[in-house]
């Protein structure tokens, strides 16, 4: 594949251990977001759509990326392949295409029309599939950094149980107003400009936000595995079934901004609350740490928790935006069960209270589950994202995948400008080979 110009490409910038080696597998893609291997080993790229406003699936061939499915509402978030059927994850759908190429959308009107959304599939023990749903908002408030609400006037975040709500609320801009000095006030689990009452009931749906779900492989039988979650990127089940995730902690935005959150990876257990809006990385918000500089200290949006929230497997620096991972399972490659994980990197200053976040993430790194300790694995030598310093190594890796050849192929994203936006035919998948 031709070099974009605007991606200087140089493995030597990535630093890693001598025991291993990088290098460029395929460059110029457009939005690649995931990546997976059939059981014939083929292998299948997602690509988001976010620069086109057409999401696709590609088939790697001799001669390249290939597209085998594509007109999918941006973002596609992820795809994986079961039973022969390719499943796509798509705003608020979820996708089957079949070997002739038919699609069938066999779940539909997810909750996904805010900041985050539903995320790849999995397949459980249980022969369900399972998914992450995100929330409509940084922290259980719409507001103005919230640019749907225009679009999407009546929609918020749904709890996955009935609770009591505080009753606080928050005064922000009518972003439906003309007149500058026209204030809106706003409840938690609201639409905008709707207030909370104290002790006012929200009744909890199965489609909650937040959340982790399941249903047969047809898309009957949806049912709600846990919640409490912001955005749980990524799940997946390693040897001994047990389920994990990344999630994504709260930004310094937003009518309730939240300072110093961490991303967590969790161990999701049936039926359990994970905190959202009210606790990060198992934390009460209510600390002095969440408090952003200038503004109020976060208080509770909920009047009583469902329970005490588990305490994450390991906690990463805030805005590292924690993505895509895999199981090591092959003791020549590294550690067994052993989890490498791609760091996104932040958005800041958009989501960090106009603070730079210049070495926070733009690697992948390894997570011991049993202790929680995280290392990094690759990383660019400058400690920044390659297009800060001008250098050919990570950008925004966003997968990692262990490959039918015993390689870990890294897919990177590409290089973003502003928030959310994406120079095209800036992606690349890294190969990482045990030497």
């Amino acid at each position: 594949m031709a070099l974009d110009k605007a991606r200087p490409l140089n493995p030597d910038d990535i630093a890693i251990s001598s025991k291993y080696k990088i290098d460029v597998f395929a460059e110029g893609l457009m939005a690649p977001i995931n990546l997976v291997f059939t059981d014939e080993g083929d292998m299948l790229l997602a690509d988001a759509g976010i620069t086109d406003g057409n999401g696709k699936v590609l088939k790697y061939t001799s001669t390249g990326f290939v597209v085998i499915a594509e007109g999918f509402n941006p973002p596609l978030t992820g795809i994986n392949f079961y039973h022969g059927d390719i499943y796509v994850s798509h705003r608020g759908t979820i996708t089957v295409v079949k070997p002739d190429g038919k699609k069938q959308d066999i779940l539909s009107g997810l909750p996904s029309w805010g900041d985050h959304h539903n995320n790849q599939v999995v397949f459980g023990p249980d022969g369900k599939m399972y998914f992450g749903q995100g929330t409509a908002t940084n922290s259980g408030v719409v507001g103005e950094d919230n640019r749907w609400v225009k679009k999407y006037p009546f929609f918020h975040d749904y709890p996955g149980v009935s609770i009591r709500l505080t009753g606080q609320n928050f005064v922000s801009k009518n972003v439906f107003s003309k007149e500058a000095q026209d204030q809106a006030v706003t409840g938690a689990y609201s639409p905008f400009g709707v207030p909370a009452k104290p002790r006012e009931r929200i009744k909890g749906v199965v489609k909650a936000s937040g959340s982790i779900l399941r249903a047969n492989p047809d898309g009957t039988q949806l049912e709600l595995v846990a919640w409490g979650l912001r955005n749980p990127f990524r799940i997946k089940f390693d040897r001994k079934n047990r389920l994990f995730a990344s999630n994504h902690g709260a930004d310094e935005r937003g009518s309730r901004p939240i300072a110093n959150s961490p991303d967590e990876f969790h161990r999701i257990q049936p039926g359990a609350w994970y905190g959202w809006p009210d606790y990060t990385g198992g934390l009460p918000v209510t600390l002095p740490q969440f408090k952003p500089e200038g503004k109020p200290q976060p208080t509770f949006l909920l009047s009583e928790h469902p329970m005490p929230p588990p305490t994450p497997v390991a906690n990463f620096a805030p805005h590292s935006a924690i993505m895509g991972f895999d199981f090591n399972y092959d003791p020549t490659f590294g550690p067994i069960g052993e989890v490498y994980i791609a760091e996104f990197g932040s958005e800041a200053p958009s989501t960090t209270g106009g603070k730079p976040a210049p070495r926070v993430g733009h690697r992948i790194s390894r997570i011991n589950v049993k202790t929680g300790r995280i290392k990094n694995f690759a990383v660019n030598r400058s400690g920044y994202a390659a297009s800060e310093t001008g250098g050919g190594g990570l950008e925004r890796p966003i997968d990692v995948v262990f490959g039918t050849d015993g390689r870990m192929y890294v897919v990177d994203m590409g290089i973003t400008v502003g928030f959310g936006k994406l120079i095209p035919n800036t992606g690349v998948i890294w190969r990482i080979t045990r030497v």
